[in-house]
């Protein structure tokens, strides 16, 4: 059976449900075996054998995180030789996205990112063109290096699972990898919402919010949801840009997107098209985002939303 390396960069506390979805579909593909980064707490060893991991794979440096993508993506191309893994799974993130293409140079990998859905043969779905097209490829490479974009599919438990013996990974030196190291982190206050990039919810404002996104906010919180924003708006200083979606910020797939005063220019469309449902409200009938939208409301968000909250409220008693 093949062996399928799944790539967790400092697993917390607990797992994150992209985490999880990459166990999920590491299972369909082969064995499963996870390369760590950072502390591993004993209910995250259990939750990962939970969800089918084999064996457990840590780097012998214990400071891979004073530094950039670098020696992770030196510490994961020996994972991979250790391990024997032909296929390497990574989260769809900037970073996860670089240490990708870093590690497919060190390996001659064939490296496909922004993947959607994956078949048990390795054939990998991804969007592209501003999410105009889907396309399907799959690696000729000895070894796949494959990065998935959140809530891509429902994770699920293993039918039977194992505590995983752990295995420590020689982390190879190399000065250029270790040349710019980080010297200063500074933690951004946690809002209470959702991460971004794995709600299952997001309500998005874009030009037409005027600068006020408390109406969003409102809805947000009522909904459970991430708050989300055109470039516009975050260009403009209306809200902070690890905010922004679309082809130049973060992408998201989630259950239920809301676009407010978001006109759905092809480039914001590239960061949230793989929504599952799309709620659009636009003064302008003429919007763009009206046609890839699931339900569209004409009319202003300032009294759409507050009338959805209200609503809302009122369902939940």
């Amino acid at each position: 059976m093949p062996k399928v390396l799944v790539f967790i960069d400092n697993p917390g506390q607990a797992l994150k449900k992209s985490s999880l979805e990459l166990l999920t579909i590491a299972r369909s593909l082969g064995e499963p075996a996870v390369a760590f980064n950072g502390e591993l707490q004993d209910g995250v060893a259990r939750s990962l054998g939970e969800y089918g991991a084999q064996a457990l794979y840590r780097p012998s440096a214990g400071d891979l995180d004073d530094y950039l993508v670098g020696p992770k993506a030196s510490y994961l191309a020996a994972a991979v030789q250790t391990s024997g893994a032909t296929v390497v799974l990574a989260e769809n993130s900037a970073e996860g996205k670089e240490i990708a293409a870093r590690l497919g140079i060190k390996l001659g990998a064939g490296v496909i990112t922004d993947v959607v859905a994956v078949d048990p043969d390795g054939t990998a779905h991804k969007s592209v063109l501003a999410g105009s097209y889907t396309s399907t490829s799959k690696a000729t490479t000895p070894v796949a290096v494959l990065t998935v974009k959140p809530n891509s599919i429902t994770p699920e438990p293993a039918v039977t699972g194992t505590a995983p013996a752990t295995t420590t990974v020689n982390v190879p030196e190399t000065a250029t990898a270790a040349s710019a190291r980080i010297t200063a982190r500074n933690e951004k206050p946690a809002s209470g919402r959702p991460d971004l990039a794995e709600a299952r919810i997001v309500v998005a404002g874009g030009r037409g919010v005027d600068g006020n996104f408390g109406p969003l906010e409102e809805l947000a919180d009522t909904l459970g949801a991430a708050l989300g924003a055109s470039r516009a708006a975050t260009d403009a200083g209306w809200i902070g840009h690890d905010a922004q979606i679309g082809q130049t910020g973060k992408t998201v797939s989630p259950q239920l997107y809301i676009s407010a005063g978001i006109s759905g220019a092809i480039q914001q469309k590239a960061g949230m098209q793989t929504a599952k449902v799309i709620v659009a409200v636009n003064k302008d009938a003429e919007s763009p985002v009206f046609e890839i939208a699931d339900f569209g409301i004409v009319g202003d968000l300032f009294k759409v939303l507050p009338q959805a909250t209200e609503e809302i409220k009122k369902r939940r008693g």
